[in-house]
């Protein structure tokens, strides 16, 4: 049987109440009606890829969407009994839940809590209700205060905040404002995103047509060094490029996808990343339930199949859509281009005991050039990206990939 290492384990739950005007993930308003059906159908892949994988352990549970808060809490409840039944979950491990600041109540926490869940991320983006407009969102500065506290008073110890900077008509005294107020919470861990115009979203399109003003650049640059100042003053480890927290309570299970090691993902439009194979399913959630739904009712005969053979193990899930084989040169650079987001860099040796080479020797001439723009420097055994070249950090990753 094909032997899945320890992995992480990323349910997608697709469901928003309002779609926000500056999203392109894989989500979907207006279609509540198929959230019973949407919940047999992924309790069905969850056990599928159990018994496809022999029940590995698995080190993390992440709920992403979408919003996952918006899905009743008794449906997240049996989700978590139907992962408990085909993985083995650690009995430490970071389970944890996306949520929406507005949809909260006292006993939708306590199911969270009963049920595994372990660790919130609220989706506060700003502490400025003019913005919070601008951005689509459906609650304001305070409800994001209450949830926080809710969550606290539930018992809820270990929970992140994700703010965004860089928006339409944002000033730097409005995002050191959110950063104080963020602060004002002790939060463990906060994940801080730049805006980016994705093609596609009403956002986008505003920018293009002129109803929207254009984020500045230089400013958003100014908004993320005078973050790192501040948090750092505050006593928080920068240890991703965007993502800072208190010792000890870094995202587990984005660590897992940043040092590149096994993850499945369920849901539509989920991605995986087991052996050198990276593959994702269909996206429409209609289609996912359609055919998890009617694949032998539900039911798969895996006597036929050969369990050692994982492209003949994924060939049998019936919603996945692409695959893509990655190849050794493939995977150096993107394992340079993800462990580089991290405060501790590269480790050389690891590097070198994985592919048979050191990043030097794979790519001397870019870390040579790197180097001596001082966006890379090497210690201790370690390659990291300084200071100025976590700003520049895209121009940096793209290199490795010429």
């Amino acid at each position: 049987m094909f032997s899945a290492p320890s992995i992480a384990l990323y349910i997608h739950i697709p469901f928003c109440e309002t779609k926000c005007p500056y999203c392109d993930f894989n989500t979907y308003s207006q279609i509540e009606p198929l959230m019973p059906g949407y919940v047999v159908a992924l309790i069905r892949e969850i056990e599928l890829w159990g018994d496809l994988l022999n029940h590995p352990t698995v080190r993390t549970v992440f709920f992403g969407g979408g919003t996952p808060s918006y899905l009743p809490s008794q449906d997240i409840s049996q989700i978590m009994q139907s992962a408990n039944r085909s993985f083995k979950i650690e009995t430490e491990a970071e389970v944890t839940l996306e949520s929406n600041p507005g949809d909260f109540t006292s006993d939708k926490l306590t199911t969270y809590l009963e049920s595994g869940i372990n660790r919130l991320s609220i989706g506060v983006q700003t502490f400025d209700d003019q913005l919070l407009g601008v951005l689509g969102r459906r609650h304001t500065a305070q409800d994001a205060v209450d949830a926080y506290r809710m969550a606290q008073d539930a018992g809820f110890d270990n929970i992140s905040i994700d703010l965004m900077y860089g928006l339409p008509d944002q000033t730097l005294e409005g995002w050191k404002s959110t950063l104080k107020k963020a602060l004002e919470l002790q939060p463990p861990h906060i994940s801080m995103y730049c805006l980016t115009l994705e093609e596609g979203t009403p956002f986008e399109a505003w920018v293009r047509l002129g109803k929207m003003s254009d984020p500045n650049p230089d400013l958003a640059a100014d908004m993320y060094e005078a973050t790192q100042d501040t948090m750092r003053d505050a006593g928080y480890r920068h240890y991703e490029i965007s993502n800072w927290a208190l010792e000890g309570l870094e995202s587990r299970h984005n660590l897992i996808y940043w040092r590149t090691e096994p993850y499945i993902g369920v849901g539509p439009g989920a991605h995986s990343y087991l052996g050198d194979t990276r593959f994702a399913n269909l996206k429409q959630p209609r289609e996912y339930i359609s055919r998890l739904t009617n694949a032998a009712d539900g039911k798969f005969d895996l006597d036929n199949v050969n369990l050692d053979d994982l492209k003949m193990i994924i060939d049998i899930v019936p919603v996945v859509d692409t695959t893509e084989h990655i190849d050794r040169r493939l995977a150096m650079a993107e394992t340079l281009m993800m462990g580089l987001r991290l405060d501790d860099g590269i480790s050389i040796p690891d590097f070198n005991a994985r592919f048979n080479q050191t990043p030097n020797e794979a790519y001397e001439s870019i870390i040579a050039d790197l180097t001596n723009l001082g966006l890379l420097k090497t210690s201790n055994d370690r390659l990291f990206l300084t200071p100025r070249g976590r700003i520049l950090g895209n121009e940096v990753f793209s290199r490795f990939f010429e």
